[in-house]
């Protein structure tokens, strides 16, 4: 495909996905990551199971869904990165700095997750030797993790190991690196998962956690669950970085966005689902409370697996899953950067990748070390990890989003929206005239509206 710079009336080769099948695998591998795989089933079993679990699949159709099409259709359309995209449908100067500021998001999201996933690296490599499935308590389970992430040469390490594995995908562009390194990971994080899924409902007590998960308790619906259950619709899909709008401009003009979107939605919710099964019915099966928190990947599962026939072999089964959901994450937000550094600067593919993987290295070195040599250097009593990753989640991811669907509902406009949206799907639209409203009713009302409620809660206001 070609696309015109305007700056100098010059055509370019531009890259696009090989097939359909390349996008959805390549987008569900970015929106599937730790937000399915870690922090979905411990927030699910710090607010009250089942009924977090309908009130998210509610929230994910009136704000997860239409800001997911919003950053797609933004790309497809301009055919741009993020910046170019905010540019040419914005009016006004502000909107090419709001699309750097999604670029910018993204690259400082890559740099925090790379330090989290080289642990998740080295959690594997642990399993491989046998070192996490040797405990008898959970303290036991505890110090070995804070003695791991304390050694800067350990951190350090695999948060090198990690981004230089990332960065060499993505050196070979979006076909034979994004989209073929998707097309082996996704299949294989489904099947490892579906193995997780079995092993956990074949335990004793494993009722008990799909119980939990399936009946929802209504009294247990507060304002607090109900906002919590709108910010994971919104994170889970890799929104408000950037990174869902450069994807988007890899389609081609006519690629039915719906078609291609709705499949990636549903790998994600399933994903979701299937690993708050596979982690509640092995977290019951141990007799363990369901509300263990974000300590449950690095302490209380590997406890459990220490106490679990086979718990060697599913250790490293999990761990590997996980590794697995980081990367194709870790790449996608990556890749707004290495885009903006090819299509708006015209840098060389190669040199644009090996600066932001050193660049996500380099600034991620901090977050490395924050439970270390560094977690005496405090910013209002909390850690250097823990600033960025605040700063990013609470204000930099739902500002990113408030900003592409504002864009597209009131400046660009509903009516643009909806042809654009038509564009490949006359058939589906044809049949589906509610489409329509619920677009625009979602792109105009429903979604800035409840990013807003998102962005308080995450604050402290709400």
């Amino acid at each position: 495909m070609l696309c015109r710079n305007e700056s100098e009336g010059t055509k370019m080769a531009r890259e696009t996905w090989r097939s359909p099948v390349g996008f959805m695998l390549a987008a569900a591998g970015s929106a599937v990551g730790l937000a399915n795989i870690w922090r979905f089933p411990y927030i699910v079993g710090n607010n009250g199971g089942g009924v977090f679990v309908v009130l998210y699949l509610f929230c994910l159709l009136i704000i997860g869904v239409p800001v997911f099409i919003a950053e797609i259709l933004i790309g497809r359309e301009t055919q741009k990165s993020p910046s170019g995209a905010f540019k040419m449908l914005g009016k006004g100067a502000v909107w090419p700095f709001l699309g750097k500021v999604t670029i910018f998001t993204g690259f400082v999201v890559s740099s925090f997750y790379s330090a989290v996933a080289g642990w998740i690296l080295g959690y594997l490599v642990e399993a491989i030797k046998g070192n996490i499935t040797i405990f008898t308590s959970g303290e036991q389970a505890a110090t070995h993790y804070q003695h791991l992430v304390s050694q800067p040469l350990w951190t350090l390490g695999y948060h090198l190991v990690f981004a230089g594995a990332c960065t060499a995908i993505l050196v070979y562009g979006v076909k034979n690196g994004i989209e073929r390194c998707s097309k082996v990971m996704m299949p294989m994080l489904f099947v490892l998962l579906i193995i997780l899924v079995i092993r956990g409902i074949t335990l004793p007590n494993a009722g008990q956690g799909l119980q939990f998960l399936l009946t929802p308790d209504w009294s247990k619906a507060t304002p607090t669950v109900i906002l919590t259950a709108l910010g994971q619709a919104f994170f889970t899909l890799s929104l408000g970085q950037g990174t869902m709008v450069t994807y988007g401009c890899y389609l081609r003009r006519d690629d039915n966005i719906i078609a291609n979107c709705a499949p990636v939605v549903l790998m994600d919710t399933l994903v979701s689902l299937f690993a708050a099964i596979a982690v509640m019915t092995i977290v019951f099966s141990a007799g363990l409370a369901p509300t263990s928190g974000p300590s449950l990947l690095f302490q209380t599962l590997p406890l459990i697996f220490s106490k679990m026939i086979g718990g060697f072999v599913f250790a490293g089964i999990f761990f590997l899953l996980v590794t697995l959901a980081a990367i194709t994450s870790e790449i996608s937000a990556m890749e707004p950067v290495i885009a903006y550094l090819v299509v708006e600067k015209k840098w060389s593919r190669r040199a644009a990748t090996l600066l932001c993987g050193s660049g996500v290295f380099i600034v991620g070195i901090p977050s490395a070390l924050s439970f270390g040599v560094m977690q005496d250097w405090t910013l209002g009593g909390a850690t250097f990890f823990d600033w960025v990753s605040s700063f990013c989640t609470n204000l930099m991811i739902p500002l990113g989003g408030f900003f592409a669907v504002v864009l597209v509902g009131w400046v660009w406009g509903t009516s643009n929206a909806i042809k654009g949206l038509r564009k490949g799907a006359a058939q589906l639209f044809a049949r589906g005239p509610w489409l329509d409203k619920y677009f625009s009713f979602c792109f105009k009302y429903a979604a800035p509206i409840l990013i807003i409620f998102v962005f308080l809660h995450k604050i402290g206001i709400l």
